[in-house]
């Protein structure tokens, strides 16, 4: 076995290929699952080539569903994994930048000589141990280098989704690219609108939360490609800031720098959170009788841009809405220590917290480097551990109703105050909390 593989989920895809190659087929491991084996990576999924037409694949195993039939492609499902199996073929002309009109079963070369970069092009045998390699990518995965299979051009043309690929996988990989790829990437990244919008929001989701993020967003940036998935981003570039509180430079700097400042793992909110926090500056900036820069406005303003790109790029409605909380309130933490301890409690119980105070967190390193709220708040977070930040309430409306009050808009507000005092300390039972509303609310 080679390094980097999951005993049980490779086992799983060499019973798939065993049983392909007892009906007399060939069979062989594909693409990325092989480049990360030879990488010593883990491998997440195996995709399976073979000479098999998919009526003969469906036909083998019990459970399988069509998820591109006429282009070869069945999902088997085995061991509680699913398997694409892919028959060799040859594409057919690309008209749309996506996808071919047809396709021509064909042999193993002949598949590998399609596929986007040298480095996906590798098939292997796990019967044999061996590498089969018609595109040399083992020359380009031991020279850490991203290469485009045959003509960059003509790939692209193919799929332009690739453009996105080939900076991803330069970026997660850490390899450099080849200089005829990086040249049509940066020739032809003003067609990458010809990609749906959910594609291109799962490449950028696959660079930014990558360790290596810093690195992709200076390859998007270079090749011309974020000017045309998120030209927000590039907006900030000379949108200058305060200096006393800003020496590292304008928002654009300032941004990158947070990037580089995040833990290894992150989630789509933070990051997102982190790259969109100030994109309302350009549209704030202001200077006051004073000669001071300001950005009055600039979070909620970020907010509705925020909503506006993860909107356009089709993420799920819980990402915006996190992201969106992340931006509106990424400058109330100014605040924290001048809070009561009510509203302090509501504000740290909220969901997505813990991301909100890591975006605080390299907001302020990346720039003044002063943490006193970030501190204030960790210790508050330590103070309040015991008992939950939102406990059950003391009063309910039917409390209310019990003491003969009739329900209205009134309740809300007596079911608040009371609610405050219980997260001030000030009411600690069920029965202070009722007396406390028949002084005040109970009318003789």
């Amino acid at each position: 076995m080679l390094p980097g593989v999951s005993k049980a989920l490779e086992l799983e895809a060499r019973s798939v290929v065993s049983r392909l190659r007892d009906a007399g087929f060939i069979a062989l491991y594909a693409g990325g699952s092989v480049r990360d084996m030879l990488l010593g990576h883990e491998a997440q999924d195996y995709d399976i080539a073979t000479d098999a037409r998919p009526e003969q694949v469906q036909k083998l195993f019990p459970k399988t569903y069509a998820v591109g039939a006429h282009f070869g492609v069945v999902v088997v499902h085995q061991g509680g994994h699913d398997f694409q199996v892919a028959t060799f073929r040859n594409d057919h002309q690309y008209i749309d930048g996506r996808r071919p009109e047809g396709v021509t079963f064909s042999t193993p070369q002949m598949d590998a000589e399609r596929r986007d970069f040298t480095i996906n092009g590798l098939f292997y045998d796990p019967v044999k141990g061996e590498v089969i390699d018609h595109v040399e990518g083992q020359r380009d995965l031991k020279a850490r280098v991203v290469r485009a299979i045959g003509d960059p051009v003509a790939r692209f043309r193919e799929d332009r989704l690739r453009l996105l690929r080939a900076v991803r996988f330069t970026a997660v990989l850490g390899f450099a690219i080849e200089p005829a790829t990086w040249a049509a990437v940066k020739e032809h990244a003003t067609e990458i609108h010809d990609v749906s919008a959910e594609r291109i929001r799962e490449e950028l989701a696959k660079i930014f939360v990558h360790r290596n993020r810093v690195h992709g967003f200076d390859l998007l940036v270079e090749s011309g490609l974020m000017c045309e998935v998120l030209p927000e981003i590039m907006a900030l570039q000379g949108c200058e800031q305060p200096p006393q509180f800003h020496p590292e430079g304008d928002v654009f700097v300032h941004t990158r720098a947070m990037l580089g400042l995040l833990p290894e793992q992150v989630s789509v909110p933070l990051v997102f959170g982190v790259l969109f926090h100030d994109i309302g500056k350009p549209g704030t900036y202001a200077v006051d009788e004073t000669g001071r820069i300001r950005f009055n406005g600039h979070d909620k303003l970020g907010a509705e841009m925020t909503e506006q790109i993860m909107q356009r790029l089709r993420f799920s409605r819980a990402e915006i809405d996190a992201t969106v909380s992340a931006v509106l309130n990424h400058m109330v933490f100014k605040d924290v220590q001048e809070m009561r301890v009510a509203k302090l409690k509501r504000f740290m119980a909220r969901p997505g917290f813990e991301d909100e105070m890591e975006l605080h967190r390299v907001d302020c390193v990346s720039s003044h480097g002063m943490v006193d709220n970030y501190e204030f708040v960790k210790c508050k977070r330590e103070e309040f551990a015991a008992e939950p930040l939102i406990p059950p309430p003391l009063v309910t409306g039917q409390d209310l109703k019990a003491l003969g009050m009739r329900p209205g808009p009134e309740f809300k507000e007596i079911l608040d105050a009371v609610a405050t005092r219980q997260l001030e300390g000030i009411l600690r039972s069920r029965e202070e909390a009722l007396d406390w509303v028949r002084s005040e609310y109970v009318k003789c």
